[in-house]
């Protein structure tokens, strides 16, 4: 299921009813709106944020200018999404960078969130813009969870300091010192968590924070317990003031509750979201873009940040040049597969496609990322020459080609057929200016 998929469904029903009716009426509106303030609370929004939002879209919709508007529905789905987008937020909030390093992060929430893992997440983030961050490892009641953190270090090459079973307030302090001494310019604590919010917990974290100061105070709340996560934000706000927030599991949460709501009720901007398992699926969180992706809109903004994360401008213009003279081979084919895979898959990049989700109602079916895998095995399975050349690939090439992938001469067949289409297809998009920032 895709993000927020039976909101956007249910948007997108509303608005398709009103475009039917051409200009509206005020009665119009008014049923649009208690359609929309339904879907909402349907998504697990608090109801109080429902209530709001809905009293603001009103009073925006009814006006003059749109019911004499010669494109009223367009207007009311703008006025949606700009009050989607102030109630997540307006803009993206960054992390606040200490003048005199380290800067000083701590992490805070409850167990089963995917703190310690977000630790390993953010670290790999702030590496790629150049930083030089290291874990400190202050969980030292859940069993096994130093050596957790020392693995999401590994994998993130962020070194952990640790000083195991010991006092976390003076693990902190020492953590500090030693970033200092030896040159790291970020210090990221991952703190104790509990299976509920208790008094011990809350001093516990009300005590580092005295001692080292931090620069933010991070919480890591699962979004697929929506509004269980906007009262855990709620508590922990009111005694930490927590400077941000981050959304984990947002890949899987359908309803997107705890999204629209948390920020109109803690105040605190979301500042990063997990949108999936592997150490890379960490996102800043761009409220814009996630109206647009509630709204159908899409979101080829990012689309756009991965692609160029992921292919060189030497890549791009090298592939540009071989759909421009047609040379275009399986061997390319290949590596676009590998370039989708980095992006985040096929999946989330139709899903980030302006209307693919709800206009063409693709389901998990039609993306099936096993076949994928199939194709890459066929192409692996051929000659160098075969991939350069596939119309030398006759019956006995193409039952070699099966045997060594573990095929059936069809599915050999259907790719060859594929390619062929893209070919076409890439050679009809190659001065369309989207097309151009992926190659």
């Amino acid at each position: 299921m895709a993000l927020f998929s039976g909101l956007a469904e249910k948007l997108n029903h509303v608005f398709s009813k009103l475009t039917k009716r051409g200009r509206l009426t005020e009665l119009e509106i008014k049923t649009a709106m208690r359609e929309i303030r339904i879907a909402l609370l349907e998504a697990d929004v608090n109801l109080t944020v429902a209530k709001n939002f809905i009293q603001k879209v009103s009073e925006r919709a009814v006006g003059q200018e749109i019911l004499k508007s010669l494109s009223p529905t367009q207007q009311v789905i703008k006025i949606v999404n700009e009050e989607l987008i102030e109630l997540m937020g307006s803009s993206n909030s960054k992390l606040t960078v200490s003048p005199a390093p380290p800067t000083v992060i701590m992490m805070a929430g409850l167990q089963g969130a995917g703190k310690t893992t977000l630790v390993g997440k953010l670290g790999l983030h702030l590496k790629k813009q150049g930083k030089k961050p290291m874990f400190v490892a202050c969980d030292v009641y859940r069993p096994a969870a130093i050596n957790q953190l020392k693995v999401v270090g590994e994998k993130a090459d962020c070194f952990v300091f640790e000083k195991g079973q010991g006092d976390p307030v003076k693990i902190a302090i020492e953590g500090v010192k030693h970033a200092k001494s030896f040159g790291y310019d970020t210090v990221i604590i991952d703190t104790a968590g509990r299976l509920q919010i208790d008094e011990s917990l809350m001093q516990e974290l009300e005590d580092i924070k005295s001692a080292v100061n931090p620069s933010e105070i991070l919480l890591v709340v699962d979004s697929m317990t929506g509004q269980v996560a906007v009262e855990v934000a709620d508590t922990f706000n009111k005694r930490l003031e927590v400077s941000g927030l981050v959304l984990t599991k947002l890949d899987g949460d359908t309803r997107g509750g705890a999204t629209l709501s948390i920020k109109a009720i803690t105040g605190k901007p979301i500042k990063f979201c997990s949108v999936g398992e592997k150490l890379g699926d960490l996102e800043p969180f761009y409220p814009d873009r996630m109206a647009n992706r509630i709204l159908g809109m899409g979101d080829v903004l990012t689309l756009i940040e991965r692609a160029q994360e992921t292919v060189s401008e030497e890549q791009a213009k090298k592939l540009e040049k071989k759909f421009r003279e047609n040379s275009f081979t399986l061997e390319d084919y290949l590596e676009q597969f590998e370039a989708m895979k980095k992006m985040g898959g096929v999946r989330d990049i139709i899903s980030r496609m302006p209307g693919m989700g709800s206009k063409f109602k693709i389901s998990e079916d039609d993306i099936d990322e096993k076949k994928i895998e199939r194709v890459k095995a066929i192409i692996r399975s051929m000659t160098k020459r075969e991939r350069e050349n596939p119309s030398i690939i006759n019956s006995s090439r193409k039952q070699r080609i099966a045997n060594g992938s573990g095929t059936s001469v069809q599915e050999v067949n259907k790719l060859l057929k594929q390619f062929d289409q893209t070919k076409v297809m890439m050679k009809q998009m190659k001065n369309n200016k989207l097309f151009k920032f992926f190659g």
